[in-house]
């Protein structure tokens, strides 16, 4: 079992995972399944609520054809050091997808309000995770950490953008005052 988080606290998880097509008969309710067996899900369809769980570097292409069959999309983070799924989410948004999008693997808190910023609704925590980071300390570091490394979405400018324009900002001070030296 593990902790489920969204912006406003800890939240039930409606939906079963799924391994294979053998098993959607087994699950009443919303199940969650991957790419192996979304079209057999799809095919039987006794599950009034579908799910999809993809890697963090599965192309858009592969995902796509599904959003109008699917309420949520479950992007797997291999490692908390692994930012690809927080750019898979934001292009998924950019595609059109509006339903519910899920961390699902070990980031830590202070990547809480980077993955909200990102599109995510609601983050998967795993337990040893939980154990050492409570839901308290996920709700705490949402409002805390207000700087981001992804530019794009948001409000306001990255991390890089606004060293950036610090640089750009020194750089025409000193070439300023070089030129007539």
């Amino acid at each position: 079992m593990s902790m489920l988080v969204g912006p406003g606290g800890a939240k039930a998880d409606l939906y079963t995972p799924v391994e294979d097509a053998a098993s959607l008969s087994l699950v009443d309710g919303p199940i969650l399944v991957g790419l192996t067996v979304i079209d057999a899900a799809l095919a039987d369809r006794r599950n009034e609520r579908l799910g999809l769980v993809v890697a963090n570097d599965t192309p858009i292409t592969a995902i796509e054809p599904y959003f109008g069959s699917i309420d949520l999309i479950a992007i797997t983070f291999p490692s908390f050091s692994d930012g690809r799924g927080l750019s898979l989410s934001r292009r998924l948004r950019r595609a059109g997808f509006a339903g519910t999008l899920r961390v699902r693997g070990p980031i830590v808190a202070d990547q809480f309000a980077e993955a909200l910023a990102c599109g995510f609704d609601e983050v998967e925590v795993p337990d040893a995770m939980a154990a050492r980071q409570p839901l308290d300390q996920w709700l705490g570091a949402k409002d805390i950490v207000t700087d981001r490394y992804q530019g794009g979405y948001g409000e306001g400018e990255s991390i890089l953008q606004k060293r950036r324009a610090a640089r750009q900002g020194a750089g025409s001070d000193r070439q300023g005052s070089d030129r007539y030296e």
